[in-house]
């Protein structure tokens, strides 16, 4: 009967076969594009150039842009002792370095973590999560974004964002292409090329989001579990997710690229499909909570 360690390696692996999987996606698209349109192989290079470009830049500013983005600004520990301290003493028992802390002027309560690795892992806490959360159920928060540390879901996120702009930035530029060569070229059957290419560059966005979606949802679930067994307390960290979900103030900083961050999905409105969720449901993540 499988435990939570067993699913814990389960989905750590599922997790790195989306991602090869992700990888082996853009270089087959690059190839597709340049075998439709028989340029000897400039897509191909230009996906191999964009990947790299997007990977160098992504993974080493990628928390800075995130960061200015949420607006959110670093405290120190006379700024919020009490938060300060639940960080403190959660990186103690979870054996991390303590990551810097941010507080983003938000009155929804949220939290996401962004940053390379452990040891340049940042934590950030909205207004409305300080304000509404008793201790208990921040501990639970602030022990769910930790255990993206720990897992090093903050590598993967900021991976799969960049994959997903490289997939975006490659199917526009085939698109640009496949109309001008169908404007320059309407005499040889361009007609069918220009409808392929507009095909493959719209379906390829979605599947790049549809694997983004389902990395996301997956590593959510094993931060929940872990972020209660490092506070003992899965109880703190249900409750909280049932006050953030039930809270229906807007984001007023806030980008599609970096929702899937947040400890629970920022965009106040239904999904019509769990495919186009950026995470599981709140109910789903409590049932699984309670059981522990």
């Amino acid at each position: 009967m499988p435990n939570l360690y067993s699913q814990a390696d389960s989905n750590i692996f599922k997790t790195w076969v989306l991602l090869v999987f992700f990888v082996l996606f853009i270089i087959g698209l690059g190839w597709l594009f340049s075998y439709l349109s028989n340029d000897g192989g400039l897509f191909l290079t230009i996906s191999f150039w964009v990947v790299f470009f997007q990977l160098i830049a992504g993974l080493f500013y990628s928390d800075k842009i995130i960061l200015t983005m949420s607006g959110a600004k670093e405290i120190d520990k006379k700024d919020n002792p009490e938060l300060y301290r639940i960080v403190e003493n959660l990186c103690i028992t979870a054996g991390l370095p303590i990551p810097k802390i941010y507080i983003s002027n938000e009155e929804q309560p949220n939290a996401f973590t962004t940053g390379r690795d452990k040891k340049n892992a940042k934590v950030v806490v909205t207004k409305g999560l300080l304000e509404k959360l008793n201790r208990k159920e921040l501990e639970g928060v602030i022990a769910h974004e930790l255990s993206h540390i720990g897992n090093r879901d903050v590598f993967l996120s900021s991976l799969v964002v960049i994959l997903v702009s490289v997939v975006s930035i490659l199917s526009n530029i085939f698109l640009r292409f496949s109309y001008f060569r169908g404007r320059r070229d309407r005499k040889n059957n361009s007609v069918i090329f220009v409808l392929l290419g507009f095909v493959g560059a719209m379906l390829a966005p979605l599947v790049a989001f549809l694997i983004r979606m389902a990395i996301s949802r997956k590593r959510e679930f094993l931060a929940d579990a872990d972020g209660a067994l490092l506070t003992r307390d899965p109880q703190g960290l249900s409750s909280a997710l049932k006050k953030i979900s039930l809270d229906s103030s807007p984001m007023k900083k806030l980008s599609n690229s970096t929702a899937h961050l947040y400890i629970s999905n920022p965009f106040r409105r239904k999904n019509l499909s769990k495919l186009f969720m950026t995470h599981p449901p709140i109910k789903e993540r409590i049932d699984a909570l309670e059981k522990m």
